[in-house]
């Protein structure tokens, strides 16, 4: 039920959804990128109090916060107070306190200003202060790291952090933007990579919005809530950031534009005894009688794709992944084939230019029919790309087909993890200037890993255009190949099957 759907005399819940939510996670280690005063740091003061308040058998720890000031230290304490009172939880009152620093650490300025509550009945307490990490070593518990974008050594606060999951302790660490080369950054982007164990939370301004947070600062202040008085406050916010709009409201990294894939990076997995197959048809084909048109796509498809099928290990797994285009722009299908390392090549590229509709159903279903053990595909489902991503659900199962929207949230989630496979030599795919054009099409726009809508370039072999087609298909393949065994948001549903098979040597 909406706040506005709510009756006179039902008041709204204390907490936002988004609010709610990262509450409700409970991961040992979860980010938050954040925009500016969406309130998560109150939230989290609320969780704070409820884990120090109980006992041991119930999850009970001491909870430390380290903030980037004096100011942030007692913000977040008096939180913690009032959430103690509301929750009537006895607590003492907020106690300033002195940790020294040790003589030989060299730092000048040897005191350090902490402000504690302690909850006398579970015997655990809450203790805020600005960034001193080294502090940190030895203890146990909860850390939250606020605005951890802007502390002073935040690579030496994320090893303390780390150190607390080692004894059931948890870190929470939340922060907005500062810079795409900032450490904060480079963690978020570990994570989505898959190659740092954590779950991120995205909470910008407009969504924190979308969610009520208008709505509670209207009736924080007593005032009527209207949509045309919402929109004025949020216009009014975005003029006041102007150009740093993006980093600050919209969890967008400064400076994050650029080349995604560099060239030596994609060059390094490539293998020059991986053929890349292109099919390209007359203007007019798919006006021929269909049966003609049938036998003269089989025909190319017994001639090439059927010895590279039929040369490919029988034990071993396989995915693929599709990048649709009827006109213009390639259909580009990747298959990945794993071994027994786990490491996963295309044995070949199959690229489609100009072909009919029909004929890339027929084109899709000959190469997967011919995978050993398939395990999951990715197609590309919007515009046209829908329907042969429907027939494939079709023939193959839900359960094997992820029906995938391309959306902004897709490509931050999934390019990371994609360009991580490269990083980690976990891929290899044929030696090709036009699929490395594709890979170096690859832009960070806003933040978001992508092929730019005016991402395009000329095909050297045919002179037609390319739109990272290949870089796409490889990804959807990626992702098949990582979701091939559990549902997610981007499939249209069920699980993908695993197959039994043994790897390839």
């Amino acid at each position: 039920m909406s706040e506005e759907a709510l009756p006179p005399s039902m008041p709204p819940a204390v907490l936002l959804p988004y609010q709610q939510r990262w509450i409700a996670d409970a991961s040992p280690f979860k980010v938050a990128e954040k925009g500016r005063r969406t309130g998560l740091t109150w939230a989290e003061a609320a969780d704070d109090v409820l884990i120090a308040a109980a006992d041991r058998a119930a999850g009970g720890q001491n909870v430390y916060y380290v903030g980037q000031d004096k100011d942030m230290t007692e913000e977040f304490i008096d939180a913690c107070a009032m959430w103690a009172r509301n929750f009537n939880h006895a607590a003492s009152s907020i106690e300033q306190g002195i940790w020294e620093e040790d003589a030989d650490e060299g730092d000048k300025n040897k005191n350090i200003l902490t402000f504690s509550i302690r909850f006398p009945r579970s015997g655990f307490r809450i203790t805020a202060l600005a960034s001193r990490p080294r502090k940190l070593r030895g203890r146990q518990g909860v850390l939250v790291g606020d605005e951890a974008a802007f502390q002073d050594d935040l690579p030496a606060l994320i090893k303390a952090a780390l150190a607390f999951l080692i004894w059931g302790g948890k870190v929470r660490l939340i922060s907005t933007h500062f810079g795409v080369d900032n450490a904060f950054n480079e963690l978020v982007s570990e994570i989505r990579a898959g190659r740092q164990k954590g779950s991120i939370h995205r909470i910008t301004f407009r969504r924190a919005v979308e969610e009520g947070l208008y709505k509670r600062v209207c009736l924080r202040l007593g005032k009527v809530w209207t949509r045309e008085e919402e929109l004025a406050w949020v216009q009014g916010i975005y003029d006041v950031y102007r150009s740093n709009a993006d980093e600050e409201l919209d969890c967008v990294p400064s400076q994050s534009s650029g080349a995604y894939f560099s060239r030596s990076l994609v060059e390094a997995r490539m293998d020059e005894t991986l053929p890349v197959l292109r099919l390209s048809l007359p203007q007019g084909f798919e006006l021929r009688p269909e049966e003609e048109r049938i036998s003269t796509v089989n025909d190319w498809l017994v001639q090439n794709i059927k010895p590279l099928l039929d040369a490919l290990p029988p034990n071993s797994r396989s995915y693929y992944g599709m990048d649709f285009a009827r006109s213009g722009d390639l259909s580009v299908i990747v298959p990945l084939v794993e071994n027994s390392f786990l490491r996963k090549q295309a044995p070949f590229i199959l690229e489609m230019r100009n072909v009919p509709f029909e004929q890339q159903r027929q084109v899709l279903f000959y190469v997967v029919d011919g995978l050993p053990n398939f395990s999951a595909g990715a197609n590309d489902a919007r515009g046209n790309g829908q329907y042969l991503a429907e027939v494939a659900a079709q023939k193959y199962g839900t359960e094997y087909i992820h029906q995938v929207m391309l959306t902004q949230d897709w490509y931050r989630d999934n390019m990371p993890r994609y360009k991580s496979a490269f990083e980690e030599a976990e891929i290899t795919l044929p030696r090709d200037d036009g699929v490395l054009n594709d890979h170096r099409a690859v832009q960070n726009v806003k933040g978001v890993p992508k092929v730019p809508d005016t991402g395009h370039t000329k095909d050297l072999k045919d002179g037609g255009k390319r739109h990272g087609d290949a870089a796409i298909a490889g990804a959807l393949a990626w992702f098949a190949s990582l979701n091939g065994a559990s549902p997610i948001e981007y499939t249209s549903t069920g699980q993908p099957r695993g197959a039994d098979a043994q790897g390839f040597m």
